[in-house]
């Protein structure tokens, strides 16, 4: 019986549409705005207990999720780190290449295959002495057009509010999907970047010798010698003269002002390379425009979880709903 109402009022509802289509009076529309909320209405009638069960198991499952993800990065931050990243890497391209977005592929395809070289590069050993630089120089760029990506959209976004982008002749819907788009492609490849450079300066530093993760560091640093790339301080990685500024830090150990700022900006490291110091942060970013990139790096952290585990929460809810009859 509520099936054959529900059968009606969609006929009603179809044929008054095709008739306010085709003489477009405003009391057709009305009448077609009345029917839609009555459809709703009875479609939804009787299912307040079901949607409450929905929120409560929304609620749970998210809460869960965050316990098992803390205890498993905890517990073992290496396989959560290469889990995430893998996530983080693939879901994204299979959403694209099932909603055709040829867009984002291609910069996918693109970010990938360069990233994958300076990856491949940074695993050797013996390591070449040129690859730091390469890697650093590299990752770097990706985390200042990530940066760089975020403000531009929030720029266009505010443009939108106060109705700037008229000025221009540029519509408000277009304006706010430009924005959203940039935003989302600094986030993403952001915190992509971060995770391949976390991984990559580890595995140099271990290369080169002067930085053990876990024991002690394989060789002596010698004075004006920088740890992060095992080139002289005054010395570039050719061979020529290095006149790059230098950075000591509380412990005394010197790095080459590039290398240092991807040690601890791009690889998310707060400590010496050397000696495991506590890195001072207020020494290396004297300059207050540099901070904010400390801080964008910490809200990547954040959105991490979000973007490489959300997708898999909301498809285990889907599926505890589906298997419960919930609609």
């Amino acid at each position: 019986m509520e099936q054959q109402e529900h059968s009606l009022l969609d006929m009603q509802t179809n044929q008054l549409l095709i008739q306010a289509l085709r003489n477009r009076r405003p009391n057709d529309m009305v009448k077609l705005q009345h029917l839609e909320l009555e459809r709703i209405e009875n479609l939804h009638m009787g299912h307040e207990s079901m949607h409450a069960e929905m929120i409560l198991i929304i609620i749970v499952t998210i809460g869960v999720a965050q316990v098992l993800l803390v205890a498993w990065k905890t517990m073992h931050p290496k396989s959560y780190q290469l889990v995430t990243l893998a996530g983080m890497w693939l879901i994204p391209l299979g959403m694209s290449l099932r909603n055709q977005w040829w867009s984002f592929i291609f910069l996918w395809l693109l970010f990938s295959c360069t990233s994958a070289f300076v990856v491949c590069k940074a695993l050797e050993n013996p390591i070449d002495g040129s690859t730091p630089r390469l890697v650093y120089k590299w990752f770097y760029f990706i985390y200042k057009s990530s940066y760089y990506s975020g403000i531009i959209s929030y720029s266009m976004f505010m443009m939108t509010m106060v109705g700037a982008n008229q000025i221009i002749d540029v519509r408000d819907e277009t304006m706010m999907d430009t924005s959203i788009l940039f935003l989302f492609y600094g986030l993403y490849y952001g915190v992509l970047g971060q995770d391949l450079a976390e991984i990559s300066s580890e595995q140099m530093a271990s290369h080169i010798g002067y930085y053990s993760k876990d024991g002690i560091p394989t060789r002596q640093l010698n004075n004006n010698v920088c740890a992060v790339c095992g080139n002289g301080i005054h010395v570039s990685a050719d061979g020529g003269t290095s006149r790059e500024n230098t950075y000591t830090l509380v412990c005394d150990h010197v790095f080459h002002e590039f290398c240092i700022r991807g040690w601890c900006i791009v690889g998310k490291k707060q400590i010496c390379p050397y000696c495991k110091e506590k890195v001072d942060f207020k020494k290396i970013f004297y300059n207050p425009w540099e901070k904010p990139h400390v801080l964008y790096g910490s809200l990547l952290d954040w959105l991490r979880v979000l973007v490489a585990w959300f997708p898999i929460i909301l498809g285990f809810i889907q599926l505890i709903n589906f298997s419960l009859g919930l609609e």
